[in-house]
Formats: C-alpha cells, sequence, structure tokens
C-alpha cells in the first residue's frame, strides 16, 4: 500500500513538473489578453482558442487537416531516416563515400529548406508528391550529419577489442559500431523530425494541397482568424510532444539507456 502510495505521488510530481512551463506560459498569454495589449482579434483569450479547437474537432475539420499532414510527416521522415542513416553509416565507415558526400551535404544542409521548395514542385508538381519528397530530401541532412558523427565517435579501442576477439565485419557492425552510434542517430532522427516538421507547415501552402495543418494555418490568416490559427499550432505542438514522450524516449529507453551507454 505504500509503495503504492509512493509510486503515485512519483506520478503526481513527475505531472505537475512536466505542465508547469505550460501553465505559466499560459498564465502570461492570458494576462496580456485580458490587457488588451494587442487587439483581441490578433491575440485572442485561450478560451476563445479553447473553443476553436473544440469546434473544429467536433466538426471533424482538424482531424481531418492533422491526418493528411502526418501521412506527409511520416512518410517524408521515412525517406529521410533509411537514407540518411544509410548515407551516414557509409560516411562514417567509408573514406571514399566521406569524401563524395560530404561536400555535398555541407553544401546542402545549410540552404534554407523553402528555398528548394520551387524546385521540387518544377521538378515533381503540385500536391503531396513533391511535398513528401521535399520533407525527405531536407530533413535527412542532421540525420546525415549525427549518424556520420556517431560512427566516427564510436571508440577505437572497441573496434580493435571487438577484431582481437574475432568479430568479423558484421559481428562488428552490429555489435559495436551501430550501439556505439546509436545516440548521435537519435539525436539526428529528432532533429530530422522537428526540420520535417518546419518544411512541412511552410510547403503545404505552396504546393496547394487540399488538406493540412499548414493549409489550414495559412488559411486562416487570411482572414485573421487567430484563434484557428492557434489551434492549428497547437496540434502541431501536441503531436511533437506526443513523437518525443512515446516515441523517441521509448526508443532511448530500450537501447542505449538499458545498454547503460545514456543516463535516464
Amino acid at each position: 500500500m505504500a509503495s503504492a502510495t509512493a509510486g503515485a505521488g512519483g506520478r503526481l510530481r513527475a505531472f505537475a513538473l512536466n505542465a508547469y512551463p505550460f501553465v505559466v506560459v499560459g498564465a502570461l498569454w492570458e494576462m496580456v489578453a485580458r490587457l488588451g495589449i494587442f487587439p483581441p482579434r490578433l491575440f485572442p483569450p485561450l478560451e476563445e482558442v479553447a473553443a476553436a479547437l473544440v469546434r473544429l474537432t467536433v466538426a471533424g475539420i482538424l482531424p481531418h487537416h492533422a491526418y493528411e499532414t502526418l501521412l506527409r510527416l511520416f512518410a517524408g521522415f521515412a525517406i529521410a531516416a533509411v537514407a540518411g542513416v544509410a548515407v551516414g553509416i557509409a560516411m562514417g565507415r567509408s573514406r571514399r563515400a566521406e569524401d563524395i558526400f560530404l561536400p555535398l551535404v555541407s553544401i546542402g544542409a545549410p540552404i534554407p529548406g523553402v528555398a528548394y521548395a520551387p524546385l521540387f514542385m518544377l521538378w515533381f508538381g503540385l500536391g503531396s508528391f513533391s511535398t513528401i519528397l521535399l520533407v525527405g530530401f531536407v530533413s535527412a541532412f542532421p540525420i546525415i550529419f549525427n549518424t556520420w558523427t556517431g560512427v566516427k565517435a564510436v571508440k577505437e579501442i572497441w573496434v580493435r577489442s571487438a577484431q582481437a576477439m574475432g568479430a568479423d565485419n558484421r559481428q562488428l557492425f552490429r555489435q559495436v559500431i551501430l550501439p556505439g552510434a546509436l545516440p548521435y542517430i537519435l539525436t539526428g532522427l529528432r532533429l530530422g523530425v522537428a526540420q520535417a516538421w518546419r518544411i512541412l507547415v511552410v510547403v503545404e501552402m505552396l504546393a496547394a494541397v487540399p488538406w493540412g495543418l499548414g493549409w489550414l494555418i495559412f488559411g486562416a490568416r487570411e482572414f485573421l482568424n487567430t484563434d484557428v490559427m492557434l489551434a492549428g499550432i497547437f496540434v502541431i505542438g501536441l503531436i511533437g510532444l506526443t513523437l518525443e514522450k512515446h516515441v523517441f524516449a521509448r526508443l532511448e529507453r530500450y537501447t542505449v539507456v538499458r545498454w547503460g551507454m545514456m543516463a535516464s
């Protein structure tokens, strides 16, 4: 009984710690909105944002926009994850691959993702297909860089010890290189998701797709529906938080944390 009570208290404290920043930001937002520093049309109170969120959700509009955006996000990010990890590992393990890809990645990565949008639309047309390819292309850069760094950061003594114990190249990769580089790869995937969100929200408007959170936000701007814009932004943040807490954090906990390579 005491252990159950302690566990419940611990979960309550964890929830309070996680909720505290949002409560502070919400209170500051509400204070600014009530003081009338900005016109209510441009800076609505939280109750109007919540009302818009409920209204759009009940009508099925917001879930449809979120569904379309998630399809494009997951499709583009899957391309980026597979290609980025593969290229990053090749760069880390092969000097020739590093000489070929590193200059290209170093030039392409600093260019804003939206700058590539006109090219992708000319090459692949308007719509979801060009959007998915652009998301995959742009979000692959941080994955490549972090994977390459992780492979290069694997300690040489680990490699030499495995080779001394008779490990072949396949065993060396599976049991030494990949586990050692995994913390960096996970960081790259996190950065890749953030990059994917940034470019996707913008390109959904430019690519003339009929549905999507980006389309919703930019469309609401035309009519000064700030509450709708904020509702869309809230959904994007909620999805990002869910991915972080329930996908990346769990993956990290069941791999590198369990292996003792990172502190929980």
